[in-house]
This record gives C-alpha cells, sequence and structure tokens, in this order.
C-alpha cells in the first residue's frame, strides 16, 4: 500500500467521523438530564449531604429577560442545622448550567 493511500483512508475515516458527530448533535443537542443532576447534586454535597433530588426529563422553554433557552427544571433538599432546605433549579439544557436557583 502507498503513502497517499493510507493517508487517504485516514482522511476520509475522519471527514467521515465529523459528519457522523455532526448528525448526533443535531439528532439530540441536549446533555442527558442525569448527567444535569449528577453534577448539580456533586455540588451540593461539598457543603454536606443532601437528603433528596428531583428532575424533569424534559427539557422545557426558559427566558431570563432577553435570553431564551430550553431549561431542565429540578430540585434538591438537605437538612442543615436541623432545619430542611429546598432549592429549586434550572439548568440550561444544552450545556447543563445552571441559569437560575431560588430557595424555596
Amino acid at each position: 500500500m502507498k503513502f497517499k493511500e493510507f493517508l487517504a483512508g485516514i482522511l476520509t475515516g475522519i471527514a467521515a467521523g465529523i459528519v457522523v458527530s455532526k448528525v448526533i448533535d443535531r439528532v439530540d443537542p441536549n446533555v442527558p438530564a442525569d448527567s444535569v443532576l449528577k453534577t448539580i447534586k456533586d455540588s451540593f454535597k461539598e457543603e454536606g449531604p443532601i437528603d433528596g433530588s428531583w428532575i424533569v426529563m424534559k427539557p422545557e422553554p426558559f427566558q431570563n429577560n432577553v435570553i431564551k433557552m430550553n431549561v431542565y427544571r429540578g430540585g434538591i433538599s438537605r437538612i442543615k442545622n436541623g432545619e430542611l432546605e429546598q432549592f429549586e433549579f434550572a439548568a440550561n439544557s444544552s450545556t447543563g448550567t445552571v441559569v437560575e436557583l431560588t430557595k424555596v
């Protein structure tokens, strides 16, 4: 096999990989909801144990002033200093970044 044929095969493989990656992103550009929840739970666990958590698996529209995006909604509860604390959050479904966190 000649070097040019070998190189052409490698380049073809790379191009095919890029195309497949783009197609997969178009099918579902969202970060998995359970992955987002795990990341948020890990952040809360740095301050102490959590009591419970939940997340809605289907993204919903969210608008904060002029910014529009799809978000996962969820919540975390924990006991701190003998009292129950509950938080609700909205996390960008494309990146997993928390865009809203409120204490309930």
